[in-house]
């Protein structure tokens, strides 16, 4: 008997909810700390939706506790962080992942970490080209900065001349979709539940990656290699065209990343080249970022951020960059409620289409925390990837409880 999509995040939410109450159990046990965060989130969408049955106005919350204990002088340590977000609005959005549950052995030359965790790769500010271990959380929030647990061991080795990370990873995540109720989506909904994979191992086919880093003068370089199922799938229509079906292709991706820094200047460059059965394609992010400090003998930093995103890709695999520039601007305040502002907009240089975004912060006493989320987009060309969320501009309110 099949088992539905929405009965599995069921049961995950019980299950983390559980594991929630077990482990403040613990707490009070055991030398264990506890850190995180509650918040409750409002969304906005100024226009009615295209594509969906959502209204404008989509409340949640969110629970992301850390549950994190040591022993044998600090060398073995364990950290757990569940996450459980419930939505007004979307089904699909009302999910539970254990982003991370993991077991770390320091040594003088080597770590290694065993269970569920989280790996960032990347300098760029607009996308992220090279950071490939997890899997993105779409129904977070569709700027891939949110990501799902990865199952893996992970090597770290030591040496004078650089990290060199090894990664296995037994199972495979598959990429979460809004569902008939969300936002920013397209006219057919995604059928996660008919997912099908190149490899006949699916979801439990063996990826690997290896990568190398190291920090050389004013330098931060690292290459990485990665050989398993494609983390961003290719959307077919079912049978009956009335849905789209996620096809993971089994893929080898080879990247670079570098940043400079220089006094006020910090150059950033990501390049790829990924190969699948279907095309092999070449792709850059790359720009700069120079910052203003003290701006009229205040405590205000400004930086002015400017960035170039490529891929020549072409119509095989249909992505928003291919001949972008990211042009945009970052205010710090450097004060003791650590209060942040970003505006950014891409331009997509064979179009008049823009997207902007707009990210703020601000802390509220020892615990408290209010962010702003704004995304806002100008688009005419039929083609693009982002024409069919035309009309799904937001802005977001966040407030953060941390404890």
């Amino acid at each position: 008997m099949a088992i539905s999509r929405r009965t599995i995040l069921n049961a995950s939410a019980k299950i983390s909810a559980f594991l929630v109450i077990t482990c403040f159990g613990l707490c009070r046990a055991a030398a264990v700390e506890l850190s995180g965060y509650m918040s409750a989130e409002y969304r906005y969408s100024h226009h009615d939706a295209l594509f969906s049955s959502s209204g404008q106005h989509n409340p949640s919350m969110a629970l992301a506790p850390e549950f994190y204990t040591e022993w044998d002088n600090g060398e073995q340590s364990l950290l757990f962080s569940p996450f459980i977000r419930v939505d007004g609005e979307d089904a699909e959005r009302s999910h539970a992942d254990i982003r991370e549950l993991q077991w770390l052995l320091v040594r003088d030359d080597w770590e290694l970490r065993v269970g569920i965790g989280k790996v960032f790769w990347g300098v760029a500010e607009s996308q992220h080209l090279v950071d490939v271990i997890n899997q993105s959380d779409f129904v977070e929030n569709t700027d891939t900065e949110d990501k799902l647990g990865q199952p893996m061991i992970n090597l770290s080795l030591f040496q004078d001349w650089g990290t060199v990370d090894l990664f296995v990873m037994p199972y495979f995540r598959e990429r979460t979709f809004v569902g008939r109720d969300g936002r920013l989506r397209g006219p057919l909904v995604v059928d996660t539940d008919a997912a099908t994979y190149e490899s006949g191992a699916g979801r439990h086919h063996l990826d690997v990656a290896v990568r190398w880093s190291h920090s050389v003068g004013d330098w931060e370089l690292g290459l990485s290699h990665f050989y398993g199922s494609n983390r961003e799938p290719q959307l077919l229509l079912n049978s009956t065209a009335t849905a789209l079906i996620p096809f993971y292709e089994t893929m080898h991706q080879t990247g670079i990343d570098a940043q400079y820094t220089r006094e006020s200047w910090l150059w950033k460059l990501e390049m790829i080249r990924r190969e699948t059965s279907a095309s092999t394609f070449f792709a850059l992010t790359g720009g700069v970022e120079y910052t203003f400090y003290s701006v009229f003998d205040s405590d205000i930093d400004v930086g002015l951020i400017s960035e170039y995103l490529f891929d020549d890709c072409d119509d095989v695999c249909r992505t928003a960059f291919e001949d972008d520039v990211l042009v945009g601007t970052r205010l710090t305040w450097n004060d003791v409620q650590s209060s942040e502002l970003f505006v950014g907009v891409i331009h997509d240089l064979s179009s008049e289409d823009m997207a902007w975004n707009i990210e703020a912060s601000r802390r509220i006493g020892d615990r408290w925390k209010v962010s702003v989320e704004g995304r806002f987009f100008n688009v005419d060309t039929v083609q693009s990837v982002l024409y069919p969320v035309r009309r799904d501009d937001y802005i977001q309110l966040e407030l953060a409880r941390y404890f």
